[in-house]
């Protein structure tokens, strides 16, 4: 039975918004949950020891729990914070560049994020031997390719696959969202606080284009894999990952989990998401084309 797990939370929220939101997704059917600050080392409302409460009542609610680490380490102290991740043994690691996987190397199980750029069954089974237990998928992969690594990978290891929500697609050393406020990254005010699931980029001729999250690049429209849901029951897809939304998380994930359990077909589905999102889908690269296509009538 594929299972479903939440992303960490990628946007800059309120201490209380967040706590709130957990609290929502203990009495979910979601099976896994990420926990941590993978974009930002500035958001610091969550100290680490209220994200380890926070994981120990999740875990107390019946989830796995993992704790995921920054995705660009630029400062001695954020490297500092990301061995502390590493060196706690209570729960598994999600690791989200390679400074935090080499932490980790044939010490214990941990995984590798969709930012660990892994395309090929070689270096699969080079970290699989090393202590790799999951990964999960580069979101640019088609369904084609995925198929291509795990019919040609050797060493067992779990396939998480991002099934809803904004397209994580880039990373960069400067703060976009503090940019288009004319403030220095260093002196940014917070100002991430005000858009709570990224600032929208528009086109000059006003297409949804890109969503800047900080020093994060997203997809402006949410990527939503569930019209090829019958196809991914076939594959040897152990994982679904949703990313956290502002409005409507615990919705989508039971959605999710009634499809998956049959109890309703992928039309019904499909329909019940369309009304919980007004700037439409897009899941062009799982078909290998335009990643802002929605291609969803292409089967095969």
């Amino acid at each position: 039975m594929i299972k479903l797990s939440l992303a960490p939370v990628s946007y800059f929220w309120a201490k209380e918004q967040l706590l709130d939101f957990y609290q929502q997704i203990k009495t979910t059917p979601v099976d896994i949950v990420y926990l941590g600050e993978t974009i930002c080392a500035k958001r610091r409302q969550m100290r680490p020891q209220d994200w380890l409460n926070l994981a120990q009542e999740l875990q107390a609610a019946g989830k796995e729990v993992i704790l995921s680490t920054l995705t660009l380490i630029e400062a001695n102290s954020e490297l500092s914070n990301t061995r502390k991740i590493c060196q706690q043994s209570d729960f598994m690691v999600e690791t989200n560049d390679m400074g935090a996987v080499q932490m980790l190397l044939n010490k214990q199980p941990f995984v590798s994020g969709h930012s660990v750029n892994i395309y090929n069954h070689r270096s699969l089974d080079l970290l699989a031997k090393q202590g790799l237990k999951r990964w999960v998928m580069p979101v640019e992969l088609s369904h084609n390719s995925l198929n291509d690594i795990l019919k040609a990978k050797s060493e067992h290891i779990e396939t998480e696959i991002f099934a809803y929500g904004k397209l994580p697609l880039a990373y960069s050393a400067r703060c976009y969202t503090a940019r288009n406020h004319n403030l220095a990254k260093d002196d940014c005010q917070f100002v991430c606080l005000d858009y709570e699931e990224g600032l929208l980029l528009k086109t000059q001729e006003q297409q949804q284009f890109l969503s800047l999250n900080g020093i994060q690049t997203q997809s402006a429209k949410k990527f939503n894999i569930m019209a090829d849901l019958a196809r991914i029951k076939t594959m040897p897809i152990d994982i679904l990952r949703i990313s956290p939304q502002a409005r409507h998380t615990p919705e989508i994930i039971q959605i999710f989990a009634d499809a998956l359990a049959g109890d309703c077909d992928t039309d019904s589905a499909q329909a019940r998401l369309t009304k919980l999102e007004n700037n439409g889908f897009c899941d062009g690269y799982w078909y290998g084309e335009a990643g802002m296509d929605m291609c969803e009538s292409v089967k095969m």
